[in-house]
């Protein structure tokens, strides 16, 4: 007699939701937030919203591309999380790269523990621009955070001091070649402060303060509200890929996500000191072996504030349909 097919559950309206806000939790490049969603009952389509591309700071859309891989990670982790098997397809329409991916919800099953402690970091991890402890991170975090890049099929290399020195200098120098294009700073300024009431963009209590020592160079959304002391040997870490196609963009957007989650479960804060991979010259003097995806700097620290997010209701595109 022949077995039957155990016939695949459908997702209820709840956990549609709960995962979707998951998704919307995800880091991205100035708060932006470039992902729109459509779901078909068991299937949810994650695109990249062209209209919220930074055409200036990123003409190619690398840094969204990432920005939606990591919401993509989240919405994964969500799924598992809740007992079922995400199925992943990235850019699953050859020459249709705005549709990012398609997850579907698979079979059930029970998530592992490193899965459940990971989905509990999604709404604790916040960009943390502030100084940081001066306690150097233990190597076997450091090596814990290679191993969740390297999960994810990207490199995360830490930067010893020489190379930490150089990528601050380079960084420096980005930052005066970036802030004397009027576009750059106007594009900035359209994604920083405005109104309270703005659930995207960068508010201005999360902007950095003055660094007294001079030492980091920090992006300028505006002016800082206060000065403090930075660490005077921040750790640096380079995420990079082999290739540098929307592929590896999404992937090292997810394996970003990962890294900042498994930092979130010790205890550690990180930001973006990226300024250097947006001017192509200098990104490729950091990216060194492979391509430079994202340079953070992680470190103790206290939780920072997490900035505002969209409402389920901006971001899913008219055609959902949760049932089926």
């Amino acid at each position: 007699m022949g077995s039957r097919t155990r016939r695949i559950p459908r997702l209820s309206v709840d956990t549609v939701a709960e995962c979707l806000h998951a998704a919307l939790a995800a880091p991205s490049i100035h708060n932006t937030q470039p992902w729109l969603f459509r779901v078909h009952g068991r299937e949810i389509e994650v695109w990249a919203d062209r209209t919220r591309q930074l055409s200036n700071l990123d003409p190619s859309g690398r840094q969204m591309f990432i920005s939606v891989g990591a919401a993509i990670f989240n919405l994964r982790l969500a799924l598992l999380a809740r007992g079922r098997i995400p199925v992943l397809r990235l850019l699953p329409e050859p020459g249709l790269h705005e549709l990012a991916a398609r997850i579907q919800a698979g079979p059930t099953t029970v998530p592992s523990p490193t899965a459940g402690v990971l989905a509990t970091a999604i709404t604790r991890r916040h960009t943390n621009r502030r100084p940081f402890q001066a306690d150097a991170v233990p190597w076997p975090v450091l090596d814990d955070l290679i191993a969740a890049a390297a999960a994810e099929g990207a490199r995360l290399a830490v930067a010893d001091p020489i190379v930490r020195d150089a990528i601050l200098s380079l960084t420096w120098t980005a930052d005066e070649v970036l802030n004397r294009d009027e576009g750059y700073r106007a594009e900035l300024d359209a994604w920083t402060g405005g109104q309270p009431e703005r659930r995207d963009g960068i508010p201005s209590y999360a902007y950095p303060p003055q660094d007294t020592t001079g030492r980091l160079p920090l992006r300028h959304f505006g002016p800082p509200a206060a000065a403090a002391a930075f660490e005077r040997r921040p750790t640096l870490v380079r995420l990079t890929t082999h290739d540098d196609t929307p592929y590896d963009w999404i992937r090292a957007g997810q394996a970003l996500q990962r890294v900042l989650l498994t930092a979130t479960t010790r205890r550690l804060v990180a930001s973006p000191v990226n300024q250097a991979l947006e001017v192509a010259e200098l990104r490729r003097l950091v990216s060194g072996h492979g391509y430079a995806q994202m340079v953070l700097r992680i470190g103790y620290g206290n939780a920072a504030r997490g900035t505002p997010r969209r409402s389920l209701f901006d971001v899913l595109a008219k055609e959902t349909s949760v049932s089926g």
